[in-house]
């Protein structure tokens, strides 16, 4: 018996699923993967199990939210661009939005006691998230001497040596071009499938899609900076363009990244503004990488209050820079995948380019290990002094999250009403 759907579905009937999964899709990147092939392959037989799974490995291979781009790849299969828009547009749309009121809401409410209880009690539970995301990681991709050196040089590169993002994925990249060949140094990635799309229809259709991204990307850019001047506007817009084509393994890979430049190099934000960020954005639907947008929310809010945006107001500032961010972050998704989906099985073969990426992605451990570290130290040795009441919450999160029995959603949300409470008992932080 063959495993092919039935005929897809008229398009404003899959407008309405893309929307309701928008707007349900909780719980981080395994959680929306799950809900898209529940949706799409066991309950409507959209797609068959052989192009999710096809579809899925492609989108490992890009950077980027590889949930949102395997939604865009399946709306493009189901109809095409229209389809890749509505699909990946809708994927992240309800979050962000959400978002949006959410950074307004921290910024405004920046000194309130009980505002800065709940951020600091969600901390706990995001250093558990993280650890629990290295370990699974860990498992999957770390099964040789060579991977588990890769994730490590990438610990000790970011952590001990600061070196920079993406020089440490360059050397991951070519460690696993070099072991291309030998005995299973690095786990391969599946590949199956006939079909390919080469030669110069493909060269042009890229050609044609970068010429049109490429306007898409400065039309919003040229038009910001002529009203509004240059500061802080054409840094945002360099940062979330650059953090989107070198960051591969997700949200919890991106934050080193983005916290390297928003933190260090630029001073828009704190590091634990990084990490309340991040943690907002486990609480929302969508992809997590909508961190990235509070971040730059931040970034136009903090520098009208220093009077550097262009005479806005600081809410005015931040919704500029927050939707700068948004576009530069998602924008090379689409365009990622409208590039490769006609190509999408000869990219699954190429051993090269498989043996590449499993470097990258083992390298990922590590980066994200030390965003673990930097976690926790914020959560648990606030002001250099060990937070006990800290320590309880990330053990009884450990011990939740831990056995699969309570939803993401629901541990952060706890973590921060004990937070806003312990805030409120004490009239200021602990």
């Amino acid at each position: 018996m063959q495993d092919n759907p039935p005929p897809g579905p008229p398009f404003a009937a899959a407008l309405a699923v893309w929307l309701r999964i928008g707007v349900t899709s909780v719980g981080g990147p395994a959680a929306q993967i799950g809900l898209l092939h529940e949706t799409l392959v066991a309950r409507r037989r959209w797609i068959s199990e052989h192009d999710f799974d096809t579809a899925l490995n492609f989108c490992m291979l890009l950077p980027g939210p590889e949930a949102q781009q395997l939604a865009t790849y399946l709306g493009w299969r189901l109809h095409g661009v229209r389809g890749a828009v509505a699909a990946g547009g809708l994927f992240v749309l309800p979050g962000a939005l959400l978002m949006a009121a959410l950074s307004w809401l921290t910024a405004s409410q920046a000194s309130a006691p009980w505002l800065l209880g709940a951020l600091r009690g969600t901390l706990p539970v995001v250093a558990v998230l993280i650890v629990l995301a290295v370990l699974r990681m860990a498992r999957r991709n770390l099964r040789s001497l060579l991977s588990v050196g890769l994730a490590v040089m990438a610990l000790v590169g970011l952590v001990g040596l600061h070196l920079p993002f993406v020089a440490i994925l360059a050397v991951a990249a070519a460690a696993g071009l070099a072991a291309h060949g030998h005995a299973p140094a690095i786990a391969p990635l599946p590949a199956e499938g006939t079909g390919v799309v080469r030669g110069w229809p493909l060269l042009r259709r890229i050609a044609a899609l970068t010429l049109v991204f490429g306007a898409l990307w400065a039309a919003p850019v040229g038009l910001t900076l002529a009203l509004l001047g240059p500061e802080p506007y054409l840094d945002v817009a360099a940062v979330f363009t650059q953090a989107a084509f070198v960051t591969f393994g997700g949200a919890y890979a991106v934050v080193p990244f983005v916290a390297g430049l928003a933190v260090d190099q630029y001073h828009w934000i704190t590091q634990a503004d990084m990490v309340h960020g991040l943690a907002l954005a486990e609480t929302l639907p969508g992809p997590l990488i909508l961190t990235n947008q509070y971040v730059g929310y931040l970034a136009g809010w903090n520098a009208a209050v220093k009077g550097h945006a262009g005479g806005l107001t600081p809410a005015l500032a931040g919704a500029v820079t927050a939707a700068l961010t948004t576009w530069m972050t998602f924008l090379p998704c689409f365009y990622f995948v409208l590039c490769g989906a006609p190509a999408v099985e000869g990219l699954q073969r190429n051993g090269r380019m498989r043996a590449a990426m499993s470097g990258v992605t083992s390298a990922v451990v590590g980066v994200i290990a030390s965003l673990g570290l930097s976690v926790i130290q914020t959560a648990f040795w606030p002001d250099g002094r060990i937070d006990p009441v800290a320590m309880l919450v990330g053990v009884l999160a450990a011990l939740a999250l831990g056995s699969g029995r309570v939803p993401t959603l629901v541990a952060v949300v706890a973590g921060a009403a004990l937070g806003a409470v312990r805030a409120g008992a004490f009239g200021r932080l602990p």
